[in-house]
């Protein structure tokens, strides 16, 4: 086989994986219940964006009814709250300790 071809089947294969890899983190689900102005809410979006995870935005803006259902549902009282994959994380600062400590990976894989 010509080194020509096998540069050109490196290339194909490195490009198979990442587009493997991209389709593989869009079956990640996420759930993020978020109030509009909270920085916390656009931190965690911004980590859940860069890691190409999808997740599903619930606003609780208003809406006595969806913070009672994410209390219920987290035990917890302060925006946002994270699930990922049915996995309850907790708020920002859980997903970003998550994240330096490797779990976050882990998680996804």
């Amino acid at each position: 086989m010509a080194a020509g071809k096998l540069a050109v089947s490196e290339v194909s294969l490195d490009s198979y994986l990442s587009i493997l890899v991209k389709s593989m983190s869009s079956f990640m689900s996420a759930v993020i219940y978020t109030t509009r102005f909270c920085p916390y809410c656009i931190r965690a979006k911004q980590l859940l964006n860069q890691k190409n995870i999808n997740y599903k935005e619930i606003p609780v803006d208003g809406n006595p009814k969806l913070r009672q259902e994410m209390t219920q549902k987290s035990g917890g009282h302060t925006v946002p709250q994270i699930w990922i994959n049915n996995q309850h994380i907790g708020g920002c600062d859980d997903l970003f300790a998550l994240q330096r400590s490797g779990g976050l990976d882990a998680l996804l894989n």
